[in-house]
């Protein structure tokens, strides 16, 4: 088994489908529209704020793979850009899904034994660790926005 291609097969199909789940991103949002992606209900996280969440820690992740310092930290992690228009919505979504294609495209060249080697220090643990994280991290954030998207549709 070639273990980094089914990671980034993994990955991809959070994004846009073949998961276990039966439930991706791409079919998530299709259909939200700026003004829902920025609405907050009950003092949750928007869906522009949780689809930027989870795509933060993509972008240092990949970069960290292309052999760069881990930079970034978790206090920053929901600072998202003010989505306040059709076009700011789209291209939050674009560079969301083009960061996913790069990163996956990236596992899947990875030598297997990168996998167990340590993630920038011991705390972080191994690369496996780290990627197969940001799959389950992104589906519990999914979840969040599935549970949004129903209450808006019974406001």
């Amino acid at each position: 088994m070639n273990l980094p291609k089914q990671l980034a097969t993994h990955f991809r199909a959070f994004y846009s489908g073949g998961n276990y789940t039966g439930v991706n991103l791409k079919n998530t949002l299709e259909g939200v529209t700026w003004q829902q992606a920025t609405t907050s209900i009950f003092t949750c996280n928007t869906i522009a704020v949780l689809i930027y969440h989870m795509n933060y820690y993509v972008r240092l992740v990949t970069k960290v793979l292309q052999g760069l310092p881990l930079e970034g930290s978790d206090k920053y992690a929901f600072d998202a850009p003010p989505v306040q228009s059709a076009e700011d919505w789209e291209q939050l979504k674009n560079s969301v899904f083009s960061d996913a294609e790069n990163i996956a495209q990236i596992i899947e060249q990875l030598p297997f034994e990168k996998l167990d080697e340590v993630f920038h220090d011991e705390r972080y643990g191994n690369f496996y660790r780290n990627l197969q994280g940001i799959v389950e991290h992104n589906n519990y954030h999914l979840g969040q926005i599935l549970l949004l998207k129903k209450i808006m549709s019974q406001v």
